[in-house]
């Protein structure tokens, strides 16, 4: 009996590794088909049979060749703080996740649900800024221009693979920790975009950067990403900021649990992002992980999670909960958190910074751009 049971085992055993083979072999299949599609449309585009709509207004866009986290957000909100004292800015975005369509302006008070967590996130940091999204982004620049004159400058987040409009600068972030070199078309890799299209870009900002990147790799990554002589490429970290409160303190609490801010101090680990390894290493560097709850990009947070994470914090009496402020933007506004779990949410804000022999004259030289056009 033991033997058969051994023989079925080893049936079921060799099932799987057929079917995760036979998986693997039509997702690459469908990544030539979808490469062959992309590599079509640009070919139509560069010659000129699909038109790229050229517009008076200086348009920045901020985008990748990838899909998942790269770091446009932090970027665009970089831009975006280095423009606004001088310029009259808007940010374009598509909404990535929004239950609505078509045009709409982006006001605090909204629901990520209505707007998408990203443009929402950079409206809260920017209020006096103009964010707007609509997946059709010709469109959008023409409603921006019509009902905002004042802009000067609209900086379009993640418009790199929309070739519709043609951008005064293409700005493209690259994820240190995944190089498009080695990557493969989507679904088998994570390339929306073929390589040949970075020729397009004039910045490049490398994100994820380690504090210990050699130079010899910085100089391999040069030789790979640029395709032309005009182009100029930036080596950033995040730097972790202090942590924040995701609810603001009630001036009547009795006590109030301390933020963590020590090696041994015990965390929760929440995000729903498209490559949380860095917030993950980077909090497991600095507090005590005992426990994780992560999500796919852009997810949508229900009472389910909540009571998830509630049960963890049970478990953990003494932790607190540390989040994304991507994620932390979708609970703000939210009215079916308990009290007891507001006090111990907190979430990690984060800025860019160049590595310290990287050069730094990625803003000035957005700015010349913009200000010569």
């Amino acid at each position: 009996m033991h033997f058969y049971s051994l023989r079925i085992a080893g049936i079921v055993l060799s099932l799987k590794d057929y079917f995760a083979v036979m998986l693997q072999f039509f997702k690459k299949i469908a990544s030539i088909l979808y490469g062959a599609g992309v590599q079509f449309r640009n070919f139509l585009y560069d010659n000129g049979v699909l038109s790229s709509e050229k517009f008076e207004i200086p348009i920045v866009c901020v985008g990748n060749i990838t899909v998942g986290g790269t770091g446009k957000t932090p970027t665009t909100e970089m831009i975006v703080d280095s423009l606004c004292d001088d310029c009259h800015v808007a940010v374009l975005s598509r909404g990535y996740g929004r239950r609505t369509k078509g045009y709409r302006e982006v006001r605090i008070s909204d629901s990520y649900r209505d707007t998408g967590d990203e443009p929402l996130q950079i409206k809260m940091k920017f209020p006096d800024t103009v964010v707007v999204v609509c997946e059709k982004r010709a469109e959008g620049i023409r409603r921006i221009m019509a009902e905002h004159p004042e802009v000067e400058v609209i900086v379009m987040d993640d418009g790199f693979q929309h070739r519709s409009v043609t951008p005064l600068v293409n700005v493209v972030i690259i994820d240190s920790t995944r190089p498009v070199d080695e990557d493969s078309m989507l679904p088998y890799g994570s390339l929306r975009d073929t390589r040949s299209s970075l020729s397009r870009a004039h910045y490049f900002v490398v994100t994820k950067c380690g504090a210990d990147m050699k130079p010899i790799d910085r100089r391999l990554m040069r030789s790979k990403l640029l395709k032309t002589a005009n182009q100029k490429i930036y080596f950033m970290r995040s730097e972790a900021l202090p942590l924040r409160r995701v609810f603001p303190v009630d001036a009547d609490a009795e006590e109030m649990i301390p933020e963590p801010s020590r090696r041994q101090d015990e965390v929760i680990a929440m995000s729903g992002i498209g490559n949380p390894s860095v917030f993950l290493n980077d909090l497991a560097g600095r507090f005590k992980v005992v426990d994780e709850l992560t999500f796919n990009d852009h997810h949508v947070y229900r009472i389910a999670d909540l009571r998830a994470l509630a049960a963890k914090l049970a478990e953990h009496p003494e932790a607190c909960v540390v989040m994304t402020e991507k994620d932390a933007v979708k609970l703000f506004n939210s009215d079916r958190i308990p009290a007891a779990l507001r006090d111990r949410m907190f979430y990690q804000p984060v800025r860019l910074e160049y590595l310290e022999d990287s050069e730094k004259d990625f803003l000035k030289n957005i700015y010349k751009d913009v200000r010569r056009n």
